[in-house]
């Protein structure tokens, strides 16, 4: 019994740590290094030759145009309800002045980039994450340069495409919705209405803006993807769901920059 303890006392906490950390480690590693070799992709011409450019055209439509009317019409929807409850409470308090610049702050600066990015995550990149990470786990297509071109990267690049197309549209139509609401059926106060939302979206405002939908993009389309790609075939059950991982890293990553965008606006 007396050996017993010493031998468990003489294995200190840092030695049980470190196999765990080095892992760890060789995963962030591992992951950085696959993120950079898609974006390398993504910028590289002989990407798009050939096969491959079949399969990001294939991935680009499939990526967005199936969901770009549900979900612009679900955004104009809760726009118009949305603006109305801002218009009706701003006007009871005597503050109607002040009614078009906060629906644009809220709606067009934070909720509507944020929900295009999780909205894409859910319908796109996540489950795409999951047949790259069953590809994978069955040897089929085998890691390599080619695997990467032909499934992962047009389906991370198909993430991108999606978030910054919903984001846009949307807050065209959010824009819209809004000068109707609050102005109606007229031109007479567009010279106004364009005034003030230049006034909102001053150039500290749209760097943020533009930086913050740019990498709620690559965060919702280069994590799922990556997650599917780094899967080990023989894994522990712990690491049988690479998906839950990538989707755990994914909404911290977008809290992170939700936050930071937030500290660049207000403070």
């Amino acid at each position: 019994m007396r050996r017993y303890h010493e031998s468990m006392s003489a294995v200190s906490p840092l030695q049980t740590w470190q196999p765990t950390l080095r892992s760890r480690w060789q995963a962030v590693v591992r992951n950085l290094n696959t993120s950079a070799l898609l974006l390398s992709m993504m910028l590289s011409p002989s990407s798009y030759r050939g096969a491959g450019r079949a399969a990001v055209a294939r991935h680009l439509y499939l990526g967005t145009a199936p969901m770009l009317p549900w979900f612009t019409l679900f955004v104009a929807m809760a726009s118009l309800v949305l603006i109305r409850i801002v218009v009706v409470t701003a006007a009871s308090y005597g503050l109607s002045q002040y009614a078009l610049e906060t629906v644009i702050r809220v709606l067009v600066l934070e909720l509507i980039p944020l929900t295009s990015a999780l909205f894409v995550a859910v319908n796109v990149t996540l489950p795409g994450g999951v047949v790259l990470s069953r590809q994978v786990a069955r040897r089929e297509p085998e890691t390599g340069t080619g695997a990467l071109v032909l499934e992962a990267m047009p389906r991370a690049l198909a993430g991108m495409f999606a978030v910054l197309t919903l984001a846009v549209v949307s807050c065209v139509v959010a824009l819209v919705l809004a000068y109707l609401v609050v102005h109606g059926p007229t031109h007479q106060a567009f010279d106004s209405y364009t005034r003030k939302v230049g006034q909102v979206f001053n150039p500290a405002v749209t760097l943020i803006f533009v930086l913050k939908t740019l990498f709620f993009s690559l965060a919702v389309s280069l994590i799922p993807t990556v997650s599917g790609m780094n899967r080990e075939p023989a894994s522990s059950r712990r690491d049988d769901l690479p998906e839950v991982q990538g989707l755990m890293r994914m909404f911290l990553l977008i809290l992170l920059i939700e936050v930071a965008s937030l500290v660049g606006n207000y403070y």
